[in-house]
């Protein structure tokens, strides 16, 4: 056989593509940038209804517990009740942080001038050597240096300050608005899932949501009530060490109380929180007492392994199963995107996430079944 009958023929495949379908996937494309442009635009109002969304779910369980247990089962007092409850809370936490720091703040500035004369002595052993070998140009060109900054700061704390200011009332109104959309969230959630179901027209299909909408809502429940208890010991645990601690070293015995409040509040954040609010309290210990601050550091790391390990696995095991590389990209996700609060709530968001999965792969491999079972039967019956 020669080379010419060996020749295969190459065929060309023409595509055509009608403007109707053309027009239709660069709109699909659009619509997906312009929604992701809308996200990114509104993540502050996102952030704000995200929070109080979760506060709603928190204080869901406390709110129907409370409402059940009054004359009235009205879900509006057992919703007040449980916000008085949590505002005490708060105003304790501030009542309970707030001054201790602002005490060893000011105990700092007031040991500063005794850091200058120290200073200033130890500079009169170091002047012989500085006109031994000529350094007085350069100490005087760090001491403009110095002095320029100390001007410039001096200048910029005035706008600083009103900013801070302006900054504090804008936190003030964004929690007050998140509470106030939480507290509308707990009274009108009943009624509008309600009339979401009466919706439904295949009751099958409504109980199967309703079914995927109760894991969600167990998860997110779970996850929150559980890291509240993980961030109550934790809290506890570290007011206990600093106790025992100002009865050993020159720590203020005062200081144990707003050391849980710390604690507690900051180990909200997954992750890396808990050991925020360990440095913060080393810190303001070492104020008073360096060994104190490293024997309370040294403690916590310690403390953390334990809680990994045992406490916070005992604790949500029953709630979420995600793993580490899971929980972790979820938790950079919500820091990059939405900040603090992103990195809260990444964690059942992403338990959240992993339900619809499992129930859409579950769902399609019923339907697989059935379909396979139907095959089976045809073929059966056209054998028959």
């Amino acid at each position: 056989m020669d080379d010419k009958q060996c020749i295969i023929p190459t065929m060309k495949v023409k595509i055509e593509i009608d403007t109707h379908t053309f027009v239709r996937f660069w709109l699909v494309v659009i619509g997906f940038v312009l929604a992701g442009l809308a996200i990114w635009s509104a993540q502050v109002a996102l952030i704000m209804l995200g929070s109080a969304f979760f506060i709603a779910m928190a204080l869901n369980p406390p709110v129907n517990a409370i409402a059940r247990r009054l004359p009235s089962k009205s879900r509006v007092a057992g919703t007040a009740i449980s916000y008085i409850v949590v505002l005490i809370l708060l105003a304790a936490i501030i009542f309970l942080v707030i001054p201790p720091i602002v005490q060893q703040t000011a105990k700092l500035i007031a040991g500063i001038p005794a850091l200058v004369n120290g200073a200033i002595e130890q500079y009169g052993g170091l002047k012989d050597l500085i006109y031994q070998y000529n350094l007085q140009p350069q100490l005087d060109a760090v001491l403009r240096s110095i002095n320029g900054s100390a001007t410039a700061l001096a200048g910029a704390f005035g706008s600083n300050l009103i900013a801070g200011i302006s900054s504090v009332f804008s936190f003030i109104t964004s929690t007050i608005l998140v509470l106030v959309l939480a507290f509308l969230m707990l009274i009108e959630g009943p009624v509008i899932m309600k009339r979401i179901w009466s919706l439904y027209v295949d009751k099958e299909r409504m109980e199967y949501h309703r079914g995927v909408i109760g894991r969600m809502y167990t998860v997110v429940t779970g996850y929150v009530t559980g890291q509240l208890a993980v961030s109550a010991v934790a809290g506890a645990v570290a007011g206990v060490a600093v106790f025992i601690l100002s009865l050993i070293f020159n720590v203020p015995l005062n200081f144990a109380i707003p050391t849980a409040a710390i604690i507690f509040v900051l180990s909200l954040i997954p992750l890396f929180g808990a050991m925020i609010g360990a440095a913060l309290v080393s810190f303001i210990l070492a104020f008073n007492d360096l060994t104190a601050a490293v024997i309370f550091l040294v403690f916590f790391i310690i403390y953390q392994q334990v809680e990994a390990n045992y406490i916070s696995p005992k604790i949500q095991a029953k709630h979420l199963d995600l793993s580490a590389l899971a929980i972790l990209v979820a938790i950079t996700v919500g820091i990059y995107t939405f900040g603090i609060i992103g990195g809260i709530i990444s964690i059942p968001i992403a338990g959240t996430v992993k339900i619809l999965i499992e129930e859409y792969f579950a769902r399609r491999r019923r339907i697989f079944k059935a379909e396979q079972t139907n095959t089976e039967k045809l073929l059966r019956a056209v054998k028959d």
